[in-house]
């Protein structure tokens, strides 16, 4: 591809992502709200709030594809995840339908499905179940990439990132964790497959106690190569404070923040 829009360029996943994908493209375009300063010489910087359809159409236009990554990470009020992360979304997409870019890979999150038991074994077509608000914004993007896949043909890999870090920090990421290899790993195959159609994946490593499966896409051809469970005894060693929604629960405390369920 040509040129390849990076939203939320600044963020952790973003500057991983300018390092793994530099010789993906002839361009990386790089967007976010606050200036970057130092650039590569193959990137180039758009300023823009995904509130302003303006100034998102502007980063979108001449791009091939789009890694939306931008947003508020966590949960938030309604109103500002409304105004953020869902208008936000809208725009990126409704960006690329007018502007001709033919694919998108929509960084959602296992948020949008963190209200199912942790007994529970999912895959791409399992219901979603968000735990916030923060995780109903993500809901609400795979959705979008469904119509514009279907009413326009704008290709898309919503991928329903665990938790990106270096390493696993608390037992929950056990199952969760997806290593920044694997993760550069997947965000290329995602660009780079000839066909993609409509795709949700799930963002994590080859991790053996993950609750997650992604069989039913083979054709991406995602490898991951990590695997958390060398940090296990380690992780277990340390004092854990239980809560018990939380660890009922696959969002863990996003999924107990707010609980006021009995039963």
């Amino acid at each position: 591809m040509a040129t390849i829009l990076i939203t939320g360029a600044a963020g952790r996943i973003g500057a991983a992502l300018r390092t793994g994908l530099a010789d993906t493209a002839t361009t990386l375009r790089l967007s976010d709200l606050k200036p970057i300063d130092r650039l590569a010489p193959r990137e180039s910087f758009h300023l823009a709030d995904l509130r302003d359809f303006a100034a998102v159409r502007a980063a979108v236009a001449g791009s091939d594809a789009v890694v939306h990554l931008g947003g508020i990470p966590i949960d938030d009020t309604f109103e500002n995840i409304l105004d953020h992360n869902i208008r936000g979304t809208y725009h990126v997409y409704e960006a690329a339908r007018l502007e001709g870019a033919r694919r998108v890979v929509f960084a959602s999150s296992n948020h949008a499905i963190g209200m199912h038991e942790r007994t529970t074994a999912l895959h791409g077509g399992s219901d979603m179940r968000p735990d916030g608000f923060y995780g109903l914004g993500k809901a609400y993007g795979e959705l979008l990439a469904r119509t514009y896949w279907d009413k326009h043909g704008i290709e898309s890999a919503c991928l329903r990132i665990g938790s990106f870090l270096e390493r696993p920090v608390e037992p929950r990421n056990l199952a969760t964790w997806i290593s920044v290899p694997d993760l550069i790993q997947l965000v290329r195959r995602c660009l780079e497959v000839p066909k993609l159609g409509y795709a949700v994946l799930y963002g994590c490593s080859d991790n053996r106690r993950s609750w997650w499966s992604n069989a039913h896409r083979p054709d991406i051809g995602y490898a991951p190569r990590d695997d958390a469970e060398r940090f296990a005894a380690e992780l277990y060693a340390k004092p854990i404070q239980a809560d018990p929604v939380a660890e009922r629960f696959q969002g863990g405390p996003f999924a107990s923040a707010g609980y006021t369920r009995k039963g």
